[in-house]
């Protein structure tokens, strides 16, 4: 079974490659996905809201994600906090379904996550794919999709590994600062590349 870590920082489209593989039968394990799951462990749950303070806390007592997030991507320490608590549960958590697909005999399994190579994967991968764009479209489609100013923007741009820095890890770099349909096509030869191996 070939393990491919999918990556790529935030903006770059990295989540539309994962939807790809997956339209095209390949099994992903998304780390944001298990990110959120981790929450529904009450243990875990209280221990953010007495690090972090009942400003991230919903009227119901759920997590209040947007709240979390303007602490942590704003204060690099406040987000290393929040990272030792809960990258290690979703890390066992993804190299345990890992392991069911290779009992179920799959050929190729995807993990994707933003933090891959901070969050030491790289010796639980076989192949690094790395999604990158240039960094104007990036902060483009940041503030579309989170609804967010430009600053904000750069700010979690710049809480990331750096594009460049990443690219040394790589063994596949897709760059995504065209087209969808350009996207896509690249994708699908990278498959057919994958699957001939």
């Amino acid at each position: 079974m070939i393990v491919l870590g999918l990556t790529g920082n935030i903006g770059c489209g990295k989540s539309s490659v994962s939807n790809i593989f997956i339209q095209n039968g390949i099994d992903v394990v998304d780390a944001d996905i298990e990110a959120r799951r981790i929450f529904d462990d009450k243990d875990l749950l209280n221990k953010v809201f007495s690090t972090f303070g009942d400003s991230i806390k919903n009227e119901d007592g759920s997590l209040n994600r947007k709240a979390l997030g303007n602490i942590v991507f704003n204060d690099d320490e406040k987000l290393i906090e929040l990272n030792n608590l809960t990258h290690p549960q979703i890390k066992k958590n993804i190299l345990s379904q890992v392991s069911k697909y290779k009992e179920q005999g799959k050929k190729i399994v995807v993990i994707d996550a933003a933090l891959l190579i901070e969050d030491d994967y790289l010796p639980y991968i076989d192949k690094l794919v790395l999604i990158t764009c240039r960094e104007d479209i990036q902060i483009e489609r940041i503030k579309n999709r989170d609804n967010c100013t430009e600053k904000e923007a750069v700010s979690r741009i710049n809480s990331q590994m750096s594009q460049s820095e990443k690219s040394k890890f790589a063994d596949y770099i897709i760059d995504n600062s065209n087209s969808f349909e350009e996207l896509q096509k690249r994708v699908l030869e990278f498959i057919e590349i994958l699957q001939g191996e």
